[in-house]
This record gives C-alpha cells, sequence and structure tokens, in this order.
C-alpha cells in the first residue's frame, strides 16, 4: 500500500496560537516522526511526503532557511532510527537548488538505510509533478512511447527509488482540498481523503481511521464490477 500525505496547516497552526510560523513547521516535525512510526506498523509499504514544493522558494526567505535547516537536521537526527526500524528512506524531487550540506545529508541517509524493508519514506523536497512529467519528457533521445518509460524516466529525474508504484491513499491535511501539484501521475487512481486537522495535531488514531477508511472504499479502475463475474 502506498500512501501519500500533503502536510498542510503547520503555519495556520502557529497562527492560532499566536507564535511564528517556523514553532509550527517544528511541531510539523513530531507529527512525521509519530506518522512514520504508525506506518512500519501497519499495512503501508510505501509513505511519501510532501515536504517542500518547487512554489514554497516564493516565500520568506527566512521561512524557507528554517524549513531546510528543520529537514537538516530531521534527516541526520531520525537517521539511526530508521535504520534500527527497517525504514529506508527515499528523497524525491530536484537536487541542484539545496545546499551542499544537505544534499550530503540526502546521499548519507539514502546510504545508511538503503537495505530497509519494513517501510519505504520518500520525503517530497524541491518537487513539482508537472515540471518532473516536462523534465522525464525531455529526458530521452526520443518521446516516450509507453507509460513505463515514462515512469523510469520519472523516477531518474525526481531521484526515486525504482518501483515505489502509484499511490492508493492520498491523504491531505489542513482543510484544503487540493493536490497542489503533488505526485499527479503516481494519483491516476488514488483514492482521496482530507481532513480539516492542521498536520501538528495529526493523530496516530486519525491516521489509522484513514487506512480503514480506505479499506472500505470500492476501487474499480474504470471496471464495470459486474463485467468481472
Amino acid at each position: 500500500m502506498h500512501v501519500g500525505i500533503i502536510m498542510d496547516g503547520n503555519g495556520r497552526w502557529a497562527i492560532d496560537r499566536h507564535l511564528a510560523r517556523p514553532a509550527g513547521h517544528r511541531a510539523g516535525a513530531e507529527a512525521v516522526t509519530r506518522i512514520v512510526e504508525a506506518a512500519t506498523a501497519g499495512p503501508v509499504r510505501v509513505l511519501t511526503l510532501y515536504a517542500f514544493s518547487c512554489d514554497n522558494w516564493q516565500r520568506p526567505e527566512r521561512e524557507v532557511a528554517h524549513l531546510m535547516r528543520l529537514l537538516y537536521r530531521y534527516l541526520v537526527v531520525e537517521l539511526s532510527r530508521c535504520v534500527r526500524n527497517g525504514v529506508r528512506v527515499n528523497v524525491i524531487g530536484r537536487r541542484d537548488r539545496l545546499g551542499r550540506g544537505l544534499v550530503a545529508a540526502i546521499e548519507r541517509i539514502e546510504r545508511a538505510t538503503a537495505a530497509g524493508t519494513a517501510l519505504l519514506l520518500r520525503l517530497a523536497v524541491d518537487y513539482s509533478s508537472r515540471d518532473a512529467i516536462v523534465a522525464a519528457s525531455a529526458a530521452g533521445p526520443a518521446a516516450a512511447d509507453s507509460r513505463e518509460t515514462l515512469e523510469r524516466r520519472l523516477e531518474r529525474v525526481t531521484h526515486s527509488v525504482p518501483n515505489a508504484g502509484p499511490v492508493d491513499l492520498l491523504i491531505r491535511t489542513g482543510g484544503e482540498q487540493r493536490l497542489s501539484d503533488f505526485l499527479l501521475w503516481e494519483c491516476a487512481y488514488a483514492e482521496l481523503l482530507f481532513s480539516a486537522t492542521r498536520w501538528p495535531d495529526y493523530t496516530v488514531e486519525e491516521f489509522e481511521d484513514a487506512l480503514e477508511a480506505f479499506g472500505r472504499r470500492d476501487r474499480r479502475f474504470g471496471v464495470i464490477r459486474h463485467a468481472l463475474g
């Protein structure tokens, strides 16, 4: 099972508490830790989290710098826990605009966790699904002649571990109901679930409820059920 999460609501969570926006991002990082731990205990085998979009570069410089430091710290601090729990980490998206120290931390945790089999944790950083599709289309000597060819190119241009597979369930927190340029190709047949809960307040119980709700969905993939006999 592949679950994608758009972790929305950090800034609004902080503002509601009369705190600076970075406080919301720090609380959001704590939510990441508990949801990753919950994912390893359930049916989820791939978890993709939207950490920083290409459009997020337009945010105030100080907030962007804080987010990059927070990501770096997460990768450093969580490395040993990920190894211990069998979590393989893969950061997808562009890397040419990230600081050298952050890129080194990404490469280090990817190498250290490469043998993990309990969960593939993908963090989307400097990521745009539309930009990735454009880049993949231009990545070969000729136009992609099949979905499989384009998917392999997408993996290369986004630094994605091969065969992460399509998204089964997409969750967005924070009350908004849009995809925001996240995994558009991979979400072709994803079930969508929107939560009003701001990401820092997102609990393991709500995550488990989302997985249970997904289990009750009738997924037909365009096929009429009686035609299946």
